[in-house]
């Protein structure tokens, strides 16, 4: 629960919204206990008087009406104002989350696809209807509680401690028996479904493989064992919920009988009449129905602990990298060099190993080897990712451990195999590499990667959307909305990693036969498997973590 309350700035934000929908809240239970209440007395009194049509039916059955109407617009109110204030603490819980992923990138190592997917996703959304499902309903109900203790000790004195007692074991000690009982089956649920999400990932994603390699049933095994890890956690949830509520109604029972025998007590001494005695009833049995919803919400407040445990886990992990306390600038220019540098994800088995690489500016450079050697790490640590173990990497003579992130990553673009195409205007694609480029900066690069014709001939031309991960587009053309997007930043240093990744021959081979005119100027290191054109000024070979210089291969080699 500690966790929990490591969110609560981002629930005081809200107070205002919070307060409103409680209050809306309270006004809904309110008017259901009146209503019920109103009601028993209203058909007793009608059903004992002796008065005939002198009896006042009017003023009560407009009270009938009047509460159902409060009911009605509450319960609205409270649904519009509730709903409003948990997207608006979704959008809040996605800002907080993602603020502190960006310094622990790379992710991979630290959280497999699917428990990062599950965290993103399934985690925050316990979090962002924790007030609606839980802390709301269990403030309404303690309020509706001792508002009803007050009204029975007014009205029904002998019945109001025991009312009052069996009530809040109801609406205070369940809920937490509950919450205790379920907070190692909630950990599990949440465990199990991120299990069974990478399972399912990881067989989408290997599909092809399975079946040529005939791995369907381990695959079909993983998946299976996380479904039944899965299913036994809500299994024993759904235990612990029937048992809670099994108790709430026993609890609900006591106090409907225990209230009615003083009530008997009571109407024989003449202390109280009737028509009250049955409005008391019901308003008993209606306060009730706020402990009944507080077992769901318990539920749900165990999910929402272990959900907060795993958030917080993400988010205080130590950064990949350390900012310096002090930063120092960087000179102008694109020189690189990386001095006697050693790095390995297991310090016992270093992918590079005293690796020297001297790269001057406006150098047009590829590098080359087989996969595994270690070309992807080098982008890592000019782009400050990773640390290395021993050495130094310098941009310009400065140790890039004395450099501010965002004044490296401005000087320093990475074009990665991957680099998406988003659902979005190609205006809005493009600017990701440069948010205060105009049309023509915009025109200028299109021209530059050659889609310039290609943009105009679409409807809105720079406005017009491309499909989600560029699916309106050939794979060249993605390929080319990223390049320009990364040719509009005005870094010194270009590092493109595997940057033809997925196109045919004829498509990588033109690709990478225009990077050395299109970066001219800028510093532009390229990781790549292909053939690599002689228009680059070096090409350099990575094998047992050194790097040597060969000759570049023509096009058609």
């Amino acid at each position: 629960m500690k966790a929990i309350l490591a969110f609560a700035p981002l629930f005081a934000r809200l107070k205002g919204a919070m307060l409103l929908t409680l209050l809306l809240s309270l006004l809904t239970l309110g008017a259901g206990i009146g209503l019920l209440g109103l009601s028993g007395w209203f058909l007793t009194a009608a059903a004992l008087s002796t008065l005939g049509s002198a009896f006042n039916i009017f003023a009560p059955s407009a009270g009938v009406r009047g509460l159902s109407f409060i009911r009605i617009l509450a319960r609205y109110g409270e649904k519009l104002s509730g709903h409003d204030m948990t997207l608006r603490l979704l959008s809040d819980l996605r800002a907080w989350l993602f603020a502190r992923l960006f310094p622990l990138l790379p992710l991979a190592r630290r959280f497999g696809r699917g428990d990062l997917v599950s965290r993103l996703l399934a985690d925050v959304e316990a979090l962002d209807t924790l007030f609606l499902v839980a802390l709301g309903p269990i403030s309404t109900a303690v309020v509706a509680g001792a508002a009803m203790t007050v009204v029975l000790a007014l009205l029904l004195p002998g019945a109001a401690m025991l009312y009052a007692v069996l009530f809040f074991a109801a609406v205070l000690l369940v809920p937490i028996g509950l919450v205790l009982a379920s907070r190692r089956a909630g950990a599990e649920a949440i465990a199990a479904g991120a299990a069974l999400r990478q399972a399912v990932l990881d067989a989408i994603d290997g599909h092809q493989d399975l079946v040529l390699f005939d791995g369907r049933d381990a695959a079909v095994a993983s998946s299976g064992s996380a479904a039944r890890r899965l299913s036994a956690a809500r299994r024993r949830l759904g235990r612990n919920a029937a048992l809670a509520g099994g108790t709430v109604q026993i609890l609900a029972g006591g106090a409907l009988v225990g209230t009615l025998l003083v009530g008997f007590a009571a109407l024989q001494a003449l202390q109280i009449d009737g028509p009250l005695l049955a409005g008391l009833l019901l308003a008993i049995i209606a306060s009730f129905e706020a402990s009944a919803m507080l077992v769901r919400s318990a539920t749900r407040l165990a999910g929402a602990a272990a959900a907060a445990d795993r958030l917080q886990a993400i988010a205080t992990s130590p950064a990949a990298v350390a900012e310096p306390a002090a930063p120092l600038p960087i000179a102008s220019g694109g020189d690189i060099r990386l001095e006697a540098v050693c790095f390995g994800y297991d310090p016992a088995h270093p992918v590079i190993d005293e690796l020297n690489l001297a790269i001057r500016t406006g150098e047009c450079v590829a590098i080359t080897g087989p996969s595994g050697a270690g070309k992807s790490t080098i982008a890592q640590l000019l782009l400050r990712l990773v640390d290395p173990d021993a050495g130094v990497v310098r941009l310009n003579g400065s140790d890039l451990r004395h450099v501010a992130g965002p004044e490296l990553r401005r000087r320093v673009a990475l074009m990665t195999q991957d680099a998406p195409v988003f659902l979005d205007t190609v205006r809005a694609n493009l600017r990701i590499g440069r948010d205060d480029a105009d049309d023509a900066d915009l025109w200028r690069v299109l021209e530059a990667v050659r889609l310039a014709d290609f943009v105009r001939g679409l409807p809105g031309q720079l406005d017009a959307v491309v499909g989600e991960a560029g699916r309106t587009l050939s794979a060249g053309q993605a390929r080319r909305i990223c390049l320009a997007r990364t040719l509009l930043s005005q870094a010194d240093v270009i590092v493109f990693d595997e940057p033809t990744s997925g196109l045919d021959f004829e498509t990588e081979a033109n690709f990478l036969a225009e990077l050395p005119a299109l970066t001219h100027g800028r510093t532009a290191i390229v990781i790549t498997h292909a053939a690599v054109p002689p228009s680059f000024d070096r090409v350099l070979e990575l094998r047992a973590g050194q790097l040597r210089e060969r000759r570049a291969q023509p096009s058609g080699s």
